[in-house]
């Protein structure tokens, strides 16, 4: 009982704060109150137009012309009624895609701004959901929802009233099934609403499965794997159909239901008119007006389930995205102070850092990179040579200690000033659905074309962007498909190259590519690195001849450091990784 208690105060909770985002359209949200307060109130005029014509001016007074009047009359009541409804649906309708585009644009900035963290742990299916159906659920919360609803009951309550004030003893009859219907609705609400999430549930699988294995799929086909991912996904979407089935199902029941209890209200009144006629006196227009209203009462009530319903969905998918908006991994963006370059040096001092609880990747680290130095990590996979600089970037925030440019921790610089003037360019290079100008510009106007030229000739990859179809403006398709992956690495160079940045970061960038491509980016890497705090990760030792110092790290400790000749004069573990790469001496 408690627990019931609780969940209700939850939904309150969670109807208040979407009921919050209609704050800044109070016009749409007035006029869609009033217009619904208007369909409430002309639904029962109709009945009672009809009732006073057929016992007026057909039974009577047989006057034709007071009947015609009457029918005109009527269809006026019609066509307001058409153009009210017409102006009720667009503007709940508008109200609900308002706050959508707002919530929408909320939640993706909100992600924006979050950690690397939760993006290890969440998958991009998921997110999508959130950021697309599951706030599109929540226009229906507007324009089948709270407000309509509301009008719903406030027609209802006019009805029982009118007809109570009409016949009391017809309106018992009409309202003698109501206990069954809402007995019946109370069980479709409990059973659809269990659908709804386990529909939602689905959807979330089904998107998370369908993005990752896209993405993926050459890893699929690589493998041979089609048969048995296709069986996977079979088992997910046949959870899918059968959630939906479910809620089908309770529809299915539902609705034959109401017309039931609803044919035997309207059945029960004219039996009784037909029975006690001759001792009540019951009159055409009366017989006639509750047949009428019975059949519009009835249909609210239908309606009235499957809107609550539609609200609880809209509930359901507004809890799922309130959990991202409330997810606090984000990035602390509270520094003042603009980073423009470094004056003296980099500092990390006492660095301890984890990705998960206590399992330190980095421990211990003190390093200092003087101003225009470049210096070069070095170290097996998974000895934290890439986190130094994801913490650098501040993808991750570090547990202990501290980083400082100039004597002052990064976290006092803001962060997009420092994001600005440290350019890196990594292994996994991803390439937008877009031209290759916009993809080495990331549409920043301030960059101009001549100097995307410039770097490009610089780079030795004007040629070949020149022979491409539409030249700069060629499309390379979703993550740079169409491009080899020497040319996608020397797009990410040019596009590090073109922000000018004041600190440079190369993590693994030489890993993947061949020797001529590995020629032109070293080339290139020579020209960028002089007079700039440069930072380098690789495997391939050649990438490393021309830095002012090597650090050497295992299992998130630094072991050694020193320029080259310095760690190849003795039995260092520098000159093990060396001797292990065949002699290949940097000469």
């Amino acid at each position: 009982m408690n627990k019931e208690k609780k969940e209700n105060k939850l939904n309150f909770k969670l109807i208040k704060r979407i009921l919050s985002y209609s704050k800044p359209y109070k016009l749409q949200f007035g006029l869609s109150v009033i217009f619904t307060l208007s369909l409430s109130v002309l639904a029962i005029i109709r009945p009672l137009l009809v009732s006073k014509a057929l016992n007026e001016d057909v039974a009577e007074h047989k006057d034709l012309h007071a009947l015609n009047i009457s029918c005109i009359i009527i269809l006026g009541f019609i066509v307001l009624e058409a153009l009210i409804q017409f102006a009720n649906i667009n503007t709940t309708n508008l109200l609900g895609q308002s706050i959508v585009k707002d919530l929408r644009n909320k939640i993706y900035k909100h992600i924006l701004s979050l950690k690397n963290t939760y993006f290890d742990t969440t998958p991009v299916g998921t997110l999508v959901t959130r950021s697309i159906s599951d706030i599109e659920s929540l226009s229906d919360v507007f324009s089948e929802g709270f407000i309509v609803i509301s009008g719903d009951f406030i027609m209802l309550g006019i009805f029982a009233g009118v007809m109570l004030w009409k016949n009391w003893i017809l309106a018992l009859l009409v309202f003698s099934t109501i206990p069954l219907l809402f007995v019946a609705t109370n069980l479709f609400k409990n059973g659809i609403k269990k659908t709804f999430t386990e529909v939602r549930n689905a959807v979330s699988h089904l998107n998370a499965f369908t993005q990752e294995h896209i993405s993926g799929m050459r890893i699929i086909q690589l493998f041979n794997k089609e048969k048995d991912e296709l069986n996977k996904f079979k088992a997910i979407n046949d959870q899918h159909r059968k959630a939906n089935i479910r809620s089908i199902f309770y529809y299915s029941i539902f609705f034959p239901v109401v017309e039931i209890l609803a044919s035997v209200s309207i059945a029960l009144v004219i039996w009784y008119a037909g029975v006690k006629n001759a001792t009540f006196h019951i009159t055409f227009g009366d017989l006639t007006f509750f047949i009428m209203l019975t059949n519009m009462m009835f249909r609210p009530i239908r309606m009235l389930a499957d809107r609550l319903n539609t609200l609880q969905m809209g509930i359901v998918a507004a809890d799922r995205v309130f959990k991202v908006l409330d997810t606090n991994e984000i990035i602390n963006d509270i520094g003042k102070q603009s980073f423009t370059k470094v004056n003296d040096k980099i500092e990390f001092k006492d660095l301890w850092f984890a990705y998960v609880n206590e399992n330190y990747i980095l421990k211990n680290i003190n390093l200092q990179i003087n101003k225009g130095e470049s210096l070069a990590f070095v170290g097996a996979t998974g000895s934290g040579k890439s986190s130094m600089i994801n913490l650098l970037s501040r993808f991750y925030e570090y547990n202990k200690g501290d980083i400082t440019i100039d004597g002052k921790s990064i976290k006092d610089f803001t962060l997009t000033s420092l994001r600005m003037n440290t350019g890196v360019v990594l292994q996994d290079v991803f390439l937008f659905n877009d031209s290759i100008l916009n993809n080495i510009t990331l549409h920043n106007k301030e960059i101009q074309f001549d100097r995307v030229v410039e770097a490009t000739k610089q780079i030795g990859l004007y040629d070949f962007i020149m022979s491409l179809p539409g030249d700069f403006n060629y499309e390379v398709k979703e993550r740079g498909i169409s491009l080899s992956a020497g040319q996608r690495q020397l797009i990410a160079f040019i596009r590090a190259y073109v922000y000018n940045p004041e600190i440079f970061v190369l993590d693994e960038a030489t890993a993947s590519i061949d020797t001529p491509t590995e020629q032109l980016i070293q080339k290139a890497t020579d020209v960028l690195t002089k007079g700039r705090t440069s930072i380098i990760i690789a495997h391939r030792l050649s990438t490393i001849k021309n830095v002012n110092k090597i650090v050497v790290m295992e299992k998130g400790e630094i072991i050694e450091q020193g320029n080259l000749n310095e760690l190849l004069s003795y039995n260092s573990k520098f000159k093990m990784l060396y001797e292990m790469q065949n002699g290949e001496l940097i000469n």
